[in-house]
C-alpha cells in the first residue's frame, strides 16, 4: 500500500485550506496551490489563526502548531507536486475545469501518485477518464469545515484499485475521520439526500408555505438539525447547491431532482450566501440579518 507522506492540495478556498490544515497539523508535508496568489495569502492568514486557536483551546501543543505550520508551503506552481503522494484537489464544481485540472495532473504528479477529489457530486469514473491512471483516481469528499466535521465520504470509480481505497481509507483515518463509502453515483450519499432536502426548502419559500425564517426554525426545532436547510444552503454556497442539483438530475434522470426556479433566481442574481454577503439571507447589515451559525 502506498505510504502517504506528502500531500498535495488545490484550491485553497474554505475547503482546501481546511484539507490542508489538516494534513498539516497529523504531520505530513503539504503544498497549498492557488492560481491567484491574493487568495494564497489569505489562506496563509487563515490557517495561522487557526492554528493558533487550537493552541490557545489545548487542542494541540505549541511544538505541534509550530510543526504543523513548518510543515505548510503556499504555492502557484503545480510543478511544486511532483513529489506529492497524493493531490486533493478542492476546486470549483465544474466537471470539466476538473478533467482539465486532472489531465495536468496526470502529467506531473510520480507514476505512483493518487489523484483525489473533493468533489461532492461528480462522477469520479469521468473524472478519472481524463487521465491515464483511473486506478488511482477516487474521491474523497470531506465536509464542510474539514478540520472539524468528522466525517470523510470515499467514492471508488469504476477502475479504482484496492490499493488506492486502502491508502486513502488509511490517510482519512489518520485525520481521524469516519469513513463511508459509496459508489460512483450522482451525488454519492450524503448531497444525494440532502440538496434534494435543501430544494424542497427553496419550494415551500417559493411557494409561500412560510417565511424563510419558520422553514429553518421548523427544521432545526422538529428535526433536532444544527441548522435549517436555507441557513445551510447559505453557509455551502447556492451556486454550488444549484451544481449539485444540476448533476442530480443529468445522473439521475427524475424530474424531482429539477432545480427550485428561486434557487436559480437567487444564483442568477449573485446572491450565493455568506461569501457574498447575501443569500436566502442578508449578512450586510447585523441588525436585520438571521445570525446563522455553523458550530465551527
Amino acid at each position: 500500500m502506498v505510504e502517504i507522506k506528502a500531500v498535495g492540495v488545490v484550491g485553497s478556498g474554505q475547503m482546501g485550506s481546511g484539507i490542508a490544515q489538516l494534513a498539516a497539523v497529523h504531520g505530513l508535508k503539504v503544498w497549498l496551490l492557488d492560481s491567484d496568489p491574493e487568495a494564497l495569502s489569505r489562506a496563509k492568514t487563515f490557517i495561522a489563526g487557526n492554528v493558533r486557536r487550537m493552541i490557545s483551546k489545548g487542542h494541540i501543543s505549541q511544538a505541534n502548531g509550530d510543526n504543523a505550520l513548518s510543515l505548510l508551503s503556499y504555492t502557484t506552481n503545480l510543478e511544486d507536486f511532483q513529489d506529492a503522494d497524493i493531490v486533493i484537489e478542492a476546486i470549483v464544481e465544474s466537471e470539466d475545469v476538473k478533467k482539465n485540472l486532472f489531465r495536468q495532473l496526470d502529467r506531473i504528479v510520480k507514476p505512483s501518485g493518487i489523484l483525489a477529489s473533493n468533489t461532492s457530486s461528480i462522477s469520479i469514473t469521468r473524472i478519472a477518464s481524463a487521465t491515464s491512471r483511473p486506478p488511482q483516481v477516487i474521491g474523497m469528499h470531506f465536509m464542510n469545515p474539514p478540520p472539524i466535521m468528522k466525517l470523510v465520504e470515499i467514492v471508488r470509480g469504476a477502475d479504482t484499485s484496492d490499493e488506492t481505497f486502502l491508502a486513502t481509507k488509511a490517510l482519512a483515518e489518520r485525520f481521524k475521520k469516519t469513513v463511508i463509502c459509496s459508489q460512483d453515483f450522482a451525488g454519492f450519499i450524503v448531497n444525494r439526500i440532502l440538496m434534494p432536502m435543501i430544494n424542497e426548502a427553496f419550494h415551500t419559500l417559493y411557494t409561500g408555505v412560510a417565511t424563510k425564517e419558520d422553514i429553518d426554525a421548523g427544521m432545526k426545532l422538529g428535526t433536532n438539525h444544527p441548522m435549517g436547510p436555507l441557513e445551510l444552503a447559505d453557509f455551502i454556497g447556492l451556486d454550488v447547491c444549484l451544481s449539485i442539483m444540476k448533476v442530480l438530475h443529468a445522473g439521475l434522470g427524475d424530474t424531482k431532482y429539477l432545480p427550485c426556479p428561486l434557487l436559480v433566481q437567487y444564483v442568477d442574481a449573485g446572491r450565493l450566501g455568506r461569501k457574498r454577503g447575501v443569500g436566502v439571507y442578508d449578512y450586510r447589515d447585523a441588525a436585520n440579518r438571521a445570525q446563522p451559525s455553523a458550530r465551527l
